[in-house]
């Protein structure tokens, strides 16, 4: 499992109070210990609006966690290439845009989002909730790749959300205590337009959510989606940061070829039609009804 979507709350470092809200510490010792029933080989650590633009943290995060973890960054504009070169070094892969709790002035989000992929192929994670998306479309429509939080929240714009996925977009499968909306059907509907699309994540702890996560989650996602599971738990968020594919090794019991019989008879010959000498005056008639056909459409 490849865990894209987590709050790393460390209190050896700063909180910043937003709208009046500081959280509880949430560290990797409890993010292991909550996640223990699962095999979590990686995952996203994400700043939030209470931890500013510090990336002390997400450094400090990233190398303890170890190897398979990167992490996405909240940045002043006036941050240099040559800084956000170095942060992908240290494991950085996206910017994240947080218009759900905090205004930004959108020319300048869109040009820094601009330059950080130029720089160094990042990608923006939008924080909003579906009923601005559409209003931001000619923001969005600047941005070279784009991934939207929590399924988008809500049902509002739900069309348009399909649309951005269609166009290449991805989408977190996260956050199940925030979203107002039928989430099974909104995570079918997104997985049959683009199968590379959903990425899961815990959004542990859940700070402000009307829920935190819950293992059933994970249930919910599988009863949604039937067997294509591997995609939307690892492959999918693995492609989209940049990490090698995992190596799941080759079938312990890989299906084997019928054998061979050795026929002792000769194999049976094909007779001609004018050979058998039927004669057709003898046959009952029977009407021909041609068979209906149908064309399935995916």
């Amino acid at each position: 499992m490849f865990d894209a979507h987590v709050h790393i709350i460390d209190p050896r470092f700063p909180l910043i109070e937003n709208e009046g809200f500081i959280p509880a510490a949430f560290t990797i010792a409890d993010y292991r210990e909550r996640m223990r029933a699962f095999e979590v080989q990686g995952g996203a650590v994400v700043s939030a609006s209470f931890q500013g633009y510090d990336t002390e943290f997400l450094r400090t995060a990233i190398a303890e966690l170890g190897p398979g973890w990167v992490g996405v960054v909240n940045l002043p504009h006036d941050t240099t290439d040559e800084d956000i070169a170095e942060l992908d070094r240290a494991g950085v892969r996206a910017l994240r845009f947080n218009l759900k709790r905090a205004a930004g002035d959108i020319a300048e989000l869109t040009m820094q989002a601009v330059r950080a992929y130029e720089v160094a192929g990042w990608h923006v994670e939008l924080y909003i909730d579906g009923s601005m998306l559409a209003s931001l479309e000619p923001v969005i429509t600047k941005l070279p790749a784009l991934t939207v939080d929590h399924l988008g929240m809500s049902d509002d714009c739900l069309p348009y959300l399909l649309d951005l996925v269609d166009r290449g977009a991805r989408v977190k499968a996260s956050g199940f205590g925030r979203v107002s909306m039928n989430i099974p059907a909104t995570l079918r509907r997104i997985h049959a337009i683009n199968p590379e699309a959903l990425m899961f994540g815990s959004d542990l702890p859940g700070t402000r959510a009307g829920r935190p996560f819950r293992d059933e989650d994970v249930r919910l996602i599988a009863d949604a989606l039937g067997t294509d599971l591997y995609r939307v738990f690892e492959d999918n968020a693995r492609a989209c940061y940049r990490l090698p594919a995992r190596d799941r090794g080759a079938d312990p019991a890989p299906t084997q070829p019928l054998p061979q019989i050795e026929r002792k008879d000769p194999p049976t010959l094909r007779l001609n039609t004018a050979d058998l000498q039927l004669d057709t005056d003898e046959l009952p008639a029977t009407p021909w009804k041609p068979r209906s056909i149908h064309k399935w459409h995916r």
